[in-house]
């Protein structure tokens, strides 16, 4: 093959590979854009494992500053910070910082959800996502993952893995993010 039939081959793989990515783009939409800072945060359901459980969506939560933590009962880090995460929200709560945590727990294990709940005195929402709905729609990477999502509704903060949420940086990101106006 001559030099200019393998750049043609080159040419031509390249065009059909950017086709299908363009097509897939059209075909899946927001699937395949980067969720990251700067995103607007997907839209979600998934159901409340309080006393009355009820679906909730991302658009219960509009205008409010908002933390995800998607979690599980399984995961050892997720343990590790689940007390931080409720300081903040004792903090904060009050002031329109809105903490959800999602669990991505198998079907089934909803008691043992609510007992690690109890075990830990957590006070924030707990929503239920068997099947890892926001996980996916999140792009998460492993466990467990925060997003911070401003009044505006972008992503301000996307972290993975275990962290202090009560520490001088994230209470200053959340007192920033709380003085800003909703739209």
């Amino acid at each position: 093959m001559t030099g200019r039939r393998q750049l043609a081959a080159v040419v031509g793989v390249i065009a059909i590979v950017a086709a299908a990515i363009a097509g897939g783009r059209i075909l899946l939409g927001d699937e395949l854009a980067p969720i990251g800072l700067g995103a607007r945060a997907p839209g979600f359901e998934a159901v409340t494992l309080d006393s009355a459980p009820r679906m909730k969506s991302l658009a219960d939560y509009r205008g409010n500053v908002l933390m995800i933590n998607i979690w599980a009962t399984w995961c050892a880090p997720c343990r590790i910070e689940m007390p931080s995460i409720q300081q903040l929200h004792d903090s904060y709560g009050s002031r329109g910082l809105k903490v959800v945590a999602v669990s991505i727990d198998d079907p089934g294990t909803e008691p043992q959800v609510r007992a690690f709940a109890s075990q830990y005195n957590l006070t924030f929402e707990i929503l239920h996502d068997p099947k890892s709905d926001i996980s996916r729609k999140y792009q998460t990477t492993g466990y467990p993952e925060t997003v911070i999502v401003g009044r505006d509704g972008i992503i301000r903060k996307k972290l993975l893995g275990a962290t202090d949420w009560n520490s001088p940086q994230n209470r200053a990101l959340i007192e920033r993010l709380l003085a800003e106006k909703s739209d």
